[in-house]
């Protein structure tokens, strides 16, 4: 699901509001998500998950084609850690199969 596809579900959930008060609100959740980050805060929203930042030491890493020994800089990077009702909600009944998630062959194959 893509951000629109959300708006466009809570609109069609929520008629009295107006899509571009829908639009508004959540991009400020976003917003106020990557601001918390930004500032090194974790940002926890009950039942769905955590988000962090996690510390990625400098390192000399390889260039695959080469072998060539590469330095890597030091960086920040997002992290997502789900909670409990979400693992729940996946992992429970109705779920989806393995079968369901492989690709089917078409027509003549």
């Amino acid at each position: 699901m893509i951000k629109s596809e959300l708006v466009q579900k809570l609109a069609d959930e929520n008629p009295n509001l107006f899509h571009r008060d829908i639009e508004r609100i959540v991009s400020i959740v976003f917003q106020e998500i990557s601001d918390g980050l930004a500032r090194g805060d974790r940002v926890e929203l009950r039942g769905f998950g955590a988000f962090s930042v996690k510390h990625r030491p400098s390192r000399v890493g390889r260039n695959p084609r080469s072998g060539e020994a590469v330095h890597i800089e030091e960086k920040w990077a997002p992290f997502f850690k789900a909670g409990k009702e979400l693992r729940d909600r996946l992992n429970g009944a109705g779920r989806f199969s393995q079968a369901d998630s492989q690709p089917q062959p078409g027509p003549g194959e």
